[in-house]
């Protein structure tokens, strides 16, 4: 947290403290009472556990999807969390219900919703495509939900959740869904995602949505990862064609806390028709009393929910706005750039190759000085493990099937069933001037 934040965070738990104070004296219970002598022990040691943690914030991390909040945005959580607001029922929290509220309202139109749709955060993107899932099933309760082979886990495992069959559709060398190898008559819901977390892929919802629509199967975007990247639909940075025809899908999900500078946890799904909300239909004789407004709780699988979340948030929207040139959009050209930029310097490099293009801002790459998957394997776990040793830069691995790879680079022998690259996500704005340097310290470990 920097300078401004911490002033802003000081600032206004202060002014915090003055509206607890407006409702009367009270004197803390004294068991509650932690020594200023035992409190900085604990801390001192907390903070010596907490520099155990890979720097998710320097821009040597393109290992995971780790995103950094931003500062004001950790403030801003920070400052709820002294109240501790639950967005469950509106008694529990009612700005943070409102805040959550608008920011759904916003989302809901950066996606090209109308004024009707029904949606809320949630706890994490995997609770969040659990209800889209959920919703498919009772609305189309004896059809199947059928996914790409590159989809997330998530949609395999809550289909097993929820005792509905999944049907997994093999994906073309052009990146196209074979369509060929399903019975549209057995599938209710077919999952689309816009930004896969192996290598950041955009599914082609154009050739999806014709297919979707003529066999009356209902469309679940998963854009966890990739949702804010639509901010650059009308740039030439990426493809915008996916992203421009999100708005005719029934369902969105959405993580803030990947591109959307938000702590975790902070997912989110959107629905395009409110009727969905009867499925959700539920009592509780104890809450709801409060408002005739509608409450949370009773549009979420989830009871009580971090209003926190929700209020860093809004604020974050507040300050960013969701637009090509002014707000999210330049942080997610900086991301893609970065992307783009390594691609062009590994292009030149002797010692490493790409997996292929970027799509968005996760790139895959190999050392080239080898002639077989395993030698190809072993090199990446070398380099993997000598950046982390001696801590000048982290990658993650990526494991691809043999044969899709070779059928991308024929000129290595597949003496494995799996080849394991190094895959780098380039989340952080920074990394777009760091990559050259990113580069040659990969590059003197090979």
């Amino acid at each position: 947290m920097n300078k401004s934040s911490r002033k802003i965070l000081g600032k206004t738990l202060n002014q915090l403290s003055d509206w607890r104070k407006s409702f009367g004296k009270w004197e803390e219970d004294s068991a509650l009472f932690v020594s200023d002598e035992k409190a900085e022990q604990v801390f001192s040691r907390l903070v010596q556990r907490l520099k155990c943690n890979f720097p998710f914030h320097h821009p040597i991390y393109a290992g995971q999807m780790l995103k950094p909040p931003h500062p004001l945005t950790w403030a801003a959580y920070a400052m709820a969390m002294s109240i501790n607001p639950n967005n469950h029922a509106l008694d529990g929290g009612p700005p943070s219900s409102e805040m959550e509220k608008e920011s759904i309202a916003q989302l809901a139109h950066f996606f090209g919703y109308g004024k009707e749709f029904l949606g809320h955060l949630t706890a994490s993107g995997t609770i969040a495509n659990l209800e889209a899932l959920w919703v498919a099933r009772e609305s189309q309760p004896k059809k199947k939900i059928a996914y790409s082979e590159n989809a997330h886990y998530t949609h395999e495992r809550m289909c097993s959740v929820l005792r509905v069959e999944g049907v997994k559709i093999p994906v073309l060398e052009n990146g196209g869904f074979n369509l060929h190898e399903i019975n549209p008559e057995e599938i209710g819901t077919i999952v689309v995602t816009l930004g896969t977390t192996g290598l950041g892929e955009v599914e082609p919802l154009d050739q999806i949505l014709p297919w979707a629509k003529e066999h009356d199967i209902r469309i679940h975007i998963d854009a966890a990862y990739g949702g804010f990247f639509r901010t650059l639909q009308d740039s030439d940075l990426i493809d915008g064609t996916s992203w421009k025809l999100i708005e005719h899908a029934d369902s969105i999900v959405i993580d803030p806390h990947k591109h959307g500078l938000q702590p975790y946890g902070c997912g989110c799904v959107i629905f395009k028709d409110p009727a969905v909300g009867k499925f959700y239909k539920h009592d509780s004789p104890y809450t709801y009393f409060t408002s005739e407004d509608l409450h949370l709780g009773e549009i979420s699988l989830e009871c009580s929910r971090a209003g926190a979340a929700a209020v860093a948030l809004w604020a974050t929207l507040e300050m960013f706005p969701l637009k090509e040139t002014e707000g999210f959009g330049p942080i997610l050209a900086k991301c893609r750039n970065a992307a783009l930029k390594m691609h062009g310097l590994i292009g030149t490099s002797q010692k490493l190759k790409t997996y292929k293009k970027p799509e968005l801002d996760i790139l895959g790459y190999f050392p080239s000085e080898a002639k077989t998957t395993s030698e190809i394997s072993a090199k990446s776990k070398k380099v993997f493990d000598a950046g982390m040793k001696d801590q000048t830069f982290y990658l993650s691995l990526y494991r691809v099937p043999a044969e899709t790879f070779t059928r991308l680079h024929p000129e290595y022998e597949a003496d494995t069933e799996d080849v394991i690259i190094l895959r780098s996500v380039f989340m952080k704005p920074d990394q777009e001037e760091f990559v050259e340097e990113l580069l040659k310290r990969i590059e003197s470990h090979i």
